[in-house]
């Protein structure tokens, strides 16, 4: 029995961890209805700017590449380019009860201190929704987790919903909303007792 109570306290230790980390820079978003649908492998790709390419991308494809670009950066703990995807006010928060981060700089710190205690860090997102007004966007997307967190396996699953703002021509995220999903236990087929036999069914009347 203690032993299963340390196990639930050790998940739930780490799950915290996570939820801080993931809430930092969760990424995301959207593509067509059917594309959104895949999950999307979160390497960065060449550039998010639009402006540059021979083909000029859509806000909505500007935002994808930027959110794609992010994770692969926060995987790896490139700093310079999370700083490219965050406004200078981001306000990040998490599913965890904590009041939430105000500002890049405060974010950055608890960033690198969580990321430190992190290695061989995995993220996947799927069912991606982007949507533009003007020079606003918000996406939402579902995450898939793995890495070692304070030298043990852990793997968990959440969402992550953030708004971004064009600025300068160039999209940076504003607002950053994480959320870990709650693992239901599996429960276990029902089964009588050895040497127990099931009652007997009443007769017909």
């Amino acid at each position: 029995m203690s032993n299963h109570r340390g196990i639930c306290f050790a998940a739930r230790a780490a799950h915290q961890v996570i939820l801080l980390l993931l809430v930092s820079a969760l990424s995301l978003t959207c593509v067509s209805p059917a594309a959104a649908q895949k999950k999307k492998k979160t390497e960065p790709p060449p550039s998010a700017d639009g402006s540059k390419m021979l083909v000029p991308l859509t806000d909505e494809q500007q935002i994808d590449y930027l959110l794609s670009e992010m994770l692969g950066a926060w995987q790896l703990g490139d700093i310079e380019k999370l700083r490219q995807d965050y406004a200078d006010d981001v306000v990040v928060v998490n599913g965890s009860w904590a009041p939430p981060v105000f500002g890049w700089t405060n974010y950055l710190a608890i960033y690198q201190q969580q990321r430190a205690r992190m290695q061989q860090v995995r993220m996947d997102r799927l069912n991606t929704y982007i949507k533009v007004s003007g020079t606003v966007g918000w996406a939402c997307f579902q995450w898939d987790f793995v890495g070692v967190v304070d030298g043990q396996e852990t793997a968990s699953q959440g969402q992550t919903t953030v708004v971004l703002e064009k600025r300068n021509n160039h999209w940076v995220i504003v607002l950053n909303h994480t959320s870990i999903a709650p693992r239901i236990p599996q429960a276990a087929p029902a089964s009588a007792p050895a040497g127990q036999q099931p009652p007997p069914k009443p007769t017909p009347r």
